[in-house]
């Protein structure tokens, strides 16, 4: 089970990684050499830059000046990647906690709470990025096969894939440690109804025989006296 959790926490952290990869990365989306019309210069833009660069290898890059002059999309996957990336955060830390190979957290059962704690962060924080990606791609997609659309066209830049990989792994990590909690109750259960049919078999305790019967059998002190007394009576008419 350690282990199974040491994987699915080294799957989270990874997504994590990546995702904090896609965020700063400023490749979500690169000009289209199909509709370019000087292929030796190419234009770059991602959530925070836009950057241009050219074939002898020069880039410059510029942030965007104000928020209120962005588009609605490209606030919408800022703030759920800000949200992905600090899920994972968090997450990271409860199953740094959660797991078994580590003396922190209490008894087993409250560190399973804590790992599927830290396995609905990592797939929270998987789905913002998912989400995020998607977004961004469907945008650029639909303005690539738009004929009516006249202006710049984009294409698929690497940051998006790398969003996906981060957002599956981190998803994958989340399952299997929300899958770790299951098997640590059924594991606790069956530890506890051993427990309990030893102590009910333990409690049958057998004496001897003639001890047994010396204790069980002996008539009270009232049916004994009065025993002797029908006994007196009957050797005295006799």
């Amino acid at each position: 089970m350690s282990v199974r959790q040491i994987l699915a926490f080294l799957s989270g952290l990874a997504g994590v990684g990546a995702t904090i990869a896609a965020t700063v990365s400023n490749e979500w989306r690169a000009t289209s050499r199909a509709s370019s019309v000087i292929t030796a210069t190419w234009v770059l833009q991602g959530l925070w830059n836009n950057c241009a660069g050219n074939a002898i290898g020069a880039l410059h890059c510029r942030p965007h000046h104000t928020i209120f002059q962005l588009e609605g999309y490209i606030q919408a996957c800022r703030g759920l990647m800000i949200a992905a990336v600090c899920l994972g955060f968090f997450g990271s830390i409860f199953a740094l906690v959660g797991m078994k190979c580590t003396k922190i957290g209490g008894t087993d059962k409250s560190k399973a709470r804590i790992a599927c704690f830290a396995g609905v962060n990592f797939i929270l924080s998987g789905l913002c990025s998912l989400s995020a990606c998607s977004l961004y791609a469907h945008r650029i997609t639909s303005e690539f096969f738009d004929p009516m659309f006249v202006a710049q066209k984009y294409e698929l830049g690497a940051a998006l894939f790398i969003g996906w990989g981060g957002s599956v792994l981190c998803i994958l990590g989340g399952g299997i440690l929300c899958f770790s909690i299951t098997d640590s109750f059924s594991k606790s259960h069956s530890q506890a109804t051993y427990i309990y049919k030893g102590a009910a078999s333990h409690s049958h305790i057998s004496y001897p025989r003639g001890q047994a019967r010396s204790i069980n059998q002996r008539p009270p002190p009232e049916y004994s006296n009065s025993s002797r007394i029908q006994h007196f009576d009957k050797n005295a008419y006799v």
